[in-house]
């Protein structure tokens, strides 16, 4: 495989963008080599420079759940783009997306359109200390809510990744009201909540956590949440910025929340919502997202927030998020999760294949992955190798040990083989590495 261009935009990335990336795991500094510069993606395809052709199982880290380029959101895209890209003002197309999500999540009464997952966070996290009137913010290990100060410590994805434990340029006053607890830890919530219930304004967790690989809730993990915050008068903010439309119509909540019989206070949304263009969103209670100004003293605000061309792809998307297309999401991440894991035992390499909905990773360890601790011990060279082979052969997937992988609805069965085939020769490898 001819990666020339690749490489040579890279050196010359490197001479003007901080590491050569805009993104700290884009860099492939976990698992070595060249990141390959994609200029071209067409259903479940990308391309890069050079013209080798890949599977994506990547999908731009969730958004591009129908595939690259769908027809339907070119068009609205196109559409939109005639009249212009951005007036700062209000606009049809936001008030028809954040019409579409309250549809399909009856749990909120108000979104608040936003550019970033981060800005989404920081948002709710206002809202929540001006609805309590207090300062402590409760999260989980493992768990990435953007790069907000106060919220950067022991993420996971990228800060993983890097193997750094915080980031430097977050100081302790940042991270002084934080408490960060070990995910899916039963007992070391309800101790917290039982010392210092009165001072908690919000707990903040991944609906599924995605960003240290998939690592679901235990049963009943978010729906104790819920009901603590509520005994205590705090608010839970559920982060579904990977999962939020992706898992189901009404994302993990509508899926899983609905059945255990427990919700949130505020919902953050992104990835899906924009189709592949920077937008995100806050959702939520009347009562707590009236408090937003300028309806109520809540400040926030964003030039391009609820950008007409991204709210256009964004709904453009979510009107093909039907029963069918969750459905195929199912099926392939099964087919490919299970195939490949199969193919991992077969070669005798230790791992565990962990699912949450249609997200799906492999830890190279041989024990079942519930939290960050057990996240980190895993043998990440093995990883490493596996990656690359796959690479190498036309596979895309995540540059990261501590990332979900993602299937989009336009993978076809000959994608499916494909991969699966990769994945024997793959998993061979990481044998013959001896790691």
């Amino acid at each position: 495989m001819d990666i020339s261009g690749s490489i040579a935009w890279h050196e010359r990335a490197q001479q003007s963008i901080p590491g050569g990336v805009s993104s700290p795991v884009r860099a492939f500094r976990a698992v070595g080599g060249t990141p390959r510069y994609f200029v071209r993606g067409t259903g479940s395809k990308v391309f890069d420079i050079d013209g080798n052709e890949y599977v994506d199982l990547v999908g731009s880290w969730g958004p591009m759940i129908l595939g690259h380029a769908h027809p339907h959101v070119i068009e609205q895209v196109q559409r939109t783009m005639r009249d212009s890209f951005s007036f700062g003002a209000p606009g049809p197309n936001e008030v028809l997306l954040a019409e579409e999500i309250l549809r399909r999540v009856p749990a909120c009464d108000r979104v608040r359109f936003v550019s970033s997952g981060t800005e989404a966070v920081m948002t709710a996290v206002r809202l929540a200390r001006a609805a309590t009137g207090r300062d402590l913010i409760v999260k989980f290990a493992g768990c990435y809510h953007g790069h907000t100060d106060a919220l950067l410590v022991q993420a996971g994805s990228g800060v993983a990744t890097l193997g750094l434990p915080n980031s430097p340029g977050v100081t302790k006053g940042q991270t002084q009201d934080t408490v960060v607890l070990e995910y899916n830890d039963e007992a070391g919530v309800r101790e917290l909540f039982a010392q210092r219930g009165s001072e908690i304004a919000a707990v903040l967790t991944e609906a599924a956590a995605a960003n240290m690989g998939a690592v679901p809730p235990a049963a009943g993990f978010n729906r104790l949440l819920s009901e603590l915050t509520q005994a205590h008068g705090a608010l839970l903010v559920l982060d579904e910025v990977m999962t939020g439309f992706r898992i189901s119509r009404a994302g993990w909540w509508g899926k899983y929340g609905t059945q255990e019989n427990w919700q949130a206070d505020l919902y953050t949304y992104g990835k899906v919502i924009g189709g592949g263009f920077p937008l995100a969103a806050v959702a939520g209670s009347a009562r707590i997202m009236d408090q937003l100004a300028p309806a109520g003293s809540v400040y926030q605000a964003g030039t391009l927030s609820g950008n007409p061309v991204a709210a256009a792809s964004g709904l453009a998307t979510l009107e093909m998020c039907d029963a069918e297309l969750y459905q195929t999401l199912d099926l392939r991440a099964a087919q490919i999760g299970s195939g490949i894991s199969a193919a991992l035992s077969q070669a005798g390499v230790a791992h565990s294949f962990q699912t949450a909905g249609n997200l799906f990773s492999f830890f190279f360890t041989p024990n079942p992955v519930s939290n960050y601790v057990q996240a980190q011990r895993q043998n990440t060279k093995q990883f490493s190798v596996f990656f690359n082979s796959l690479l190498s052969q036309g596979v895309s997937v995540p540059p990261s040990a501590y990332e979900a992988w993602f299937v989009s609805g336009a993978i076809t069965d000959s994608d499916v083989e494909r991969v699966l085939a990769a994945s024997v020769v793959a998993a061979e490898a990481v044998i013959a590495a001896g790691e």
